[in-house]
């Protein structure tokens, strides 16, 4: 088997994927895949070995990823948009041998220190990339094809680096068995399934693991065609859903809060739409529910990591309410733990475990942080608490790393924000413990303000109390510009520490 041959059962002039406004069907991508496989295979490369792709969401990445993984060697995705020095990092961690880059990396490429990435040798540029000693992906497309190479489940496929907002960023090892299951999972939720006459939203990003293989690789195996995008504008997102006859969007939450916002819409921008799916981060119900009411859209929800492939949870099809993250995928155990490991009652916070195909084989060279993670029997401690209702629909409160303790009490930095937002000056909040002389920690809010408002701190804290414990209320409050928020719509908390 081969996570790539995902591609190989579909007609020759079914459509596969638009980048860049051009076309390239199945049968297309079929012959240049095989063919920078063995352009790839021709440099010396071998089985095993990791190849890095720095191009954004487009044909170039797609075209990268798929040879790489058939000609059996390991994909680490990176954001084209990173300074040189993470990209310097993360491919030094990995052992990168080779680059493959387009435009949206040139600059930062350009100012790599290959000192720093002592494995790298081979720099592979697309049509337009002028890089000093790079080779042509043009040429290596003209090269004889090569035949796929065959790997087991527990082969390693992808180096997805962690989305970092509870520290560091670390490489996760997703096999081909890990990535394929979930595909298969997915398709197995509810009775909404993507079908090859669906047409695919492509504007998650593909360095992000709900990019690579919810977006990308479902998209693939199912025999759809995907309208790739490789920067989001609301309004220029609409006209793409219009004149592609989108019928598939996966998006995170500030996506979805954009088009909520986004004056002057037609209310039938979105009738072609069949399936849409906000996750990455927690979906506001009132986000959801603008949808709703606007579009006669309704979003379902779903819950995942870089871990587990990454889908734990979707709300598709199952008739979860609105804030729910849906239920389990199939295949897949599920569990809320104390902080002592045992199970939690129905209705109590816990942590949740998970363990199925999908989880992944551990962090990258760093066996520590892959005992944290993994517990002997195979769970994954996922950081994230949850509850389960009397229906079995699961809604998440917080991640249990970002958990707050005030005097032995635990605060969740979630509740105390969807109070604040609810306040009618605050447009926007983020939650964070800080050191406190008496209680342990306290709880600290960083504000944006509504245009036109004012309020004061006290005035804050104030309505926090009239709706929590006072020891969930922010005891210092400060008004700031902006939330910091990573790629995926994830508040960073710990920028704001």
């Amino acid at each position: 088997m081969n996570l790539a041959a995902i591609i190989d059962p579909h007609p020759d002039d079914a459509v596969a994927l638009v980048s860049r406004g051009h076309t390239t069907t199945y049968g297309e991508l079929r012959e240049q895949v095989a063919a920078l496989r063995g352009g790839l295979i021709g440099l010396g490369l071998e089985p095993g070995d990791r190849v890095a792709i720095a191009c954004g969401n487009n044909w170039y990445f797609v075209v990268a990823y798929l040879a790489t993984l058939g000609a059996g060697m390991v994909a680490v995705p990176l954001n084209p948009s990173a300074p040189p020095p993470e990209l310097e990092h993360e491919m030094a961690s990995t052992g990168a041998r080779a680059l493959v880059v387009a435009a949206a990396a040139a600059h930062a490429v350009a100012m790599i220190d290959h000192g720093a990435v002592p494995a790298l040798e081979y720099l592979i540029a697309s049509t337009g990339v002028d890089l000093e000693g790079a080779i042509s992906l043009d040429d290596l497309l003209g090269s004889a094809p090569a035949p796929e190479v065959d790997r087991t489940d527990d082969d390693l496929a992808v180096l997805m680096f962690t989305s970092g907002t509870a520290g560091a960023p670390r490489a996760a090892m997703l096999t081909h068995g890990n990535l394929l299951a979930n595909l298969d999972q997915v398709q197995a939720v509810g009775g909404r399934r993507q079908v090859a006459a669906d047409v695919v939203f492509g504007v998650l990003p593909m360095f992000h693991i709900f990019g690579l293989n919810v977006m990308l690789g479902l998209t693939l195996k199912t025999g759809s065609s995907v309208v790739l995008i490789e920067r989001f504008d609301p309004s220029s997102g609409l006209d793409t859903i219009v004149d592609h006859a989108v019928t598939v969007v996966s998006g995170a939450p500030t996506m979805w809060s954009a088009w909520a916002s986004l004056p002057g819409v037609d209310p039938n921008a979105f009738v072609t739409v069949r399936i849409a799916v906000s996750g990455a981060a927690k979906l506001p119900v009132e986000v959801a529910q603008q949808i709703e009411d606007r579009f006669g859209l309704h979003v379902e929800e779903g819950y995942g990591l870089t871990e587990t492939s990454p889908v734990v949870t979707s709300a598709s099809g199952v008739g979860a309410p609105l804030g729910s993250i849906g239920v389990p995928v199939p295949g897949l155990q599920v569990r809320l733990v104390d902080t002592e490991g045992d199970d939690v009652l129905v209705g109590d916070a816990g942590e949740l475990w998970v363990r199925g195909p999908n989880v992944f084989a551990g962090y990258w060279n760093d066996p520590e942080a892959t005992r944290s993670a993994l517990t002997s029997d195979g769970w994954l401690r996922t950081g994230d608490i949850a509850v389960v209702d009397d229906d079995g629909y699961l809604f998440l409160v917080d991640r249990a790393k970002d958990l707050i303790i005030v005097s032995g009490f635990n605060v969740y930095p979630a509740e105390v924000e969807d109070v604040l937002i609810e306040h009618p000056a605050v447009e926007a909040v983020a939650v964070i413990g800080v050191p406190h002389p008496y209680s342990g920690e306290a709880v600290k809010a960083y504000v944006v303000l509504e245009p036109g408002h004012s309020a004061e701190e006290d005035d804050i804290v104030a309505y926090c109390a009239e709706h929590l414990a006072r020891y969930k209320c922010p005891s210092k409050v400060m008004f700031v510009e902006e939330i910091p928020h990573g790629l995926t719509g994830k508040v960073l908390r710990r920028a704001l520490r």
